[in-house]
């Protein structure tokens, strides 16, 4: 199952999630009018599954988890001990996921976020069958539990992996399509995609989860992004899936420097997501009526 309806990611205020903070933050966000909340799960015990499955039920609202990759979260060109550790780690998220009812673990789920090399091309094959062979249980694993793993391609500052669409699709092509898709992602596409509506119908039906936010990580809609031409990509491959607003605080310096927050993005992280959320709703009805 796709995830549907419209999001925000608690990246927008806090870091790390906890219990505490998604009690605060839940109903708010159900308040305003979301229909989702992602939860980027940086440490696994962050949250109790049981107690985040029940306030997100008090709520109204879908969870969905997000694996982060901070360094030595490894699965290719690492050592055995930390490709073995990244996997117990993302299996920790598929299991918190099915407890919650997330459809989706999402993220760049190959290598640290910042981690960057140069590949020749040969290397490069070499790599991504690695990636391949060490995601391969970790799809199988997530296919038992319900749970679809959906790769995100990052800008070329924060991986040399996976920048694009097409190279997403690359890794995942061999790998059962009930188990792994691709996370797209408004920022990274308008920094890397020669077109951000052509890589949606690249693709296709493995395109099965969206976030968004402006060019510079601020309110969708207040910027430069070819929304009109998003929207009518999003029609043509028939997705009807969630869009969540990806955005971050700087309140934890760690978080802020890897996303590279030096600024306020919106009059407040609470406007981020309003304006935000009255932004897609607009968005979308206009491609979808």
């Amino acid at each position: 199952m796709v995830p549907r309806g419209l999001g925000v990611s608690t990246f927008v205020w806090y870091s790390p999630i906890t219990d505490e903070s998604l009690s605060e933050i839940a109903p708010r966000v159900a308040a305003w009018g979301f229909d989702a909340i992602e939860l980027p799960l940086e440490s696994v015990g962050d949250i109790d599954a049981g107690r985040t499955r029940d306030v997100l039920a008090a709520a109204g609202l879908t969870g969905v988890i997000g694996g982060v990759m901070p360094p030595g979260r490894e699965l290719v060109q690492a050592s055995k001990s930390d490709v073995e550790a990244t996997q117990t780690y993302l299996r920790s998220c598929v299991d918190v996921a099915a407890t919650i009812g997330s459809p989706v673990v999402t993220g760049p789920l190959y290598s640290s976020v910042g981690r960057t090399w140069r590949l020749e091309p040969d290397e490069r094959r070499k790599c991504i069958a690695e990636l391949q062979s060490n995601l391969k249980p970790l799809v199988e694993y997530g296919a038992a539990h319900g749970v679809r793993l959906a790769i995100e391609p990052l800008n070329r500052y924060e991986t040399s992996l996976a920048n694009t669409a097409e190279q997403v699709l690359e890794i995942i092509a061999p790998l059962d399509s009930e188990g792994v898709g691709v996370t797209l992602d408004t920022y990274h596409m308008n920094i890397e995609e020669k077109s951000s509506a052509e890589a949606i119908r690249q693709a296709g039906s493995r395109l099965v989860y969206f976030q968004v936010c402006a060019n510079d990580r601020g309110a969708p809609g207040n910027d430069q992004i070819d929304w009109t031409g998003i929207g009518g990509a999003l029609k043509e491959v028939d997705n009807k899936g969630m869009a969540t607003i990806e955005s971050f605080t700087s309140s934890n310096v760690t978080i802020a420097t890897a996303a590279s927050i030096w600024r306020p993005l919106g009059s407040s992280q609470d406007a981020i997501a309003e304006e935000g959320l009255a932004f897609l709703k607009k968005w979308r009805a206009g491609y979808w009526s």
